[in-house]
């Protein structure tokens, strides 16, 4: 099977490093303008600079996001933003806009141009016309199964680029105007406010229908398609896209090293049944919603929805950041609670996790500890596994 590209989303600098540590080929992250996630898009242009050589260095890819649908108020300075973008070496802009594409291309031509989900491209002639307008590469429609993307990448237009994993937009493709009709977010120039995922209280003709302890809410459950990945591979598409440009750096390193190992074994004939089911383990790490398939094996039903809140809940198994190492102990910025004689696992990329018990604990002035339930608080921890700054603590499940 040829190269296929793993694709990560990051929000910052540090989360960028992750992902292509943990095993990204690409990362895709977003600027302080012209970007839908404005939110999750934390960096200047001096950041963007730094992603491309530290991925440079690696062989590896940084892709910018521009993908916001702009007014006209938001034209003045794109031109210069992308002749920057140019300057600092990114190797493609992801785009929803069609003038954004050919301004790109007019102007920063040293850079790839790839069409976004956004634009809902579902067949092998939108390709076509998208081609002749100098596009590069087309990152398909959520809504489409294995079978048509197979069907559109034997056309042979342009590499194609599907989603694999993560959040899944209750509309078509992103087209929703929710947002904007409640809070007076434009979801297309940023501002999604995520109104599928409120509760509300449902009313049919004038009775409410929902229990009063059970409001109701129509979000997706999130999409996970390992279990398509080796038909993806063999089919052709040239890119697969994690999405979360908002999520975490632990929650980056979780997902883009568990796909990266499956990846890996498709191309070694290694992929057992049981590394399947551990690395289905593995991506449970970091899940804070159920999940299913998407569209590519069967068209979702009820079962893909969440029709209230309840069936959402986040994983509260990390503990926290390493920030240094010393002799026996190790430096953590704490996020959850934890005590002596529990069991963690140091999380890595550069070695599968390891295991070890809480021995002893100190704070940053000495005294010893019992329990540690400070968040962003830096403690000692006695540790006798190999652990790194960068590396991440989580605990063990039992």
């Amino acid at each position: 099977m040829a190269f296929i590209e793993l694709l990560a989303p990051a929000g910052d600098l540090a989360r960028a490093k992750v992902a292509l540590d943990f095993g990204a080929d690409a990362v895709y992250i977003g600027g302080k303008r012209f970007s839908l996630r404005y939110r999750a898009s934390n960096f200047e242009v001096s950041d963007i600079a730094e992603a491309v050589e530290y991925a440079h260095a690696r062989g590896k890819r940084i892709f910018v996001t521009v993908n916001m649908i702009p007014h006209q108020g938001d034209l003045p300075g794109l031109k210069e933003y992308l002749l920057e973008l140019q300057s600092i070496g990114v190797d493609a802009v992801i785009v929803a806009s069609l003038g954004i594409a050919s301004l790109a291309k007019q102007v920063a031509p040293k850079m790839e141009v790839h069409l976004s989900t956004q634009l809902s491209i579902t067949n092998s002639e939108s390709m076509r016309f998208y081609k002749e307008l100098g596009v590069d590469r087309i990152v398909l429609a959520r809504e489409l199964n294995l079978d048509t993307i197979e069907q559109i990448i034997d056309q042979n237009v342009l590499p194609v680029e599907v989603f694999i994993h993560g959040g899944m937009c209750v509309n078509y493709s992103g087209r929703c105007t929710l947002s904007n009709e409640m809070t007076l977010r434009d979801a297309n120039r940023g501002g999604c406010a995520q109104s599928c995922r409120w509760s509300y209280d449902l009313h049919i003709a004038g009775e409410k229908v929902n229990p009063s302890d059970v409001p109701f809410s129509m979000g997706s459950k999130d999409l996970m398609a390992l279990g398509s990945i080796e038909a993806m591979m063999k089919m052709g598409v040239y890119s697969l896209k994690i999405e979360g440009r908002m999520k975490s750096a632990y929650y980056i390193g979780v997902i883009v090293r568990a796909y990266r190992q499956w990846i890996d074994a498709i191309h070694a004939g290694l992929n057992t049944p049981v590394l399947y089911n551990a690395i289905i383990n593995e991506l449970k790490q970091a899940e804070s919603r159920p999940t299913f398939d998407g569209f590519l094996t069967s068209m979702p039903d009820q079962n893909g929805h969440l029709y209230h809140p309840k069936e959402e809940g986040v994983v509260q198994n990390f503990v926290g950041n390493v920030l240094e190492q010393k002799d026996d102990r190790i430096l953590v910025e704490m996020r959850n609670l934890v005590s002596i004689g529990q069991a963690l696992e140091c999380f890595s990329y550069h070695q599968d996790p390891q295991a070890f018990t809480i021995t002893a604990m100190w704070d940053e002035e000495g005294q010893v500890l019992e329990v540690a339930n400070k968040p962003m608080s830096k403690v000692w921890i006695q540790c006798d596994v190999d652990a790194r700054a960068g590396d991440f603590l989580r605990k063990k499940n039992t």
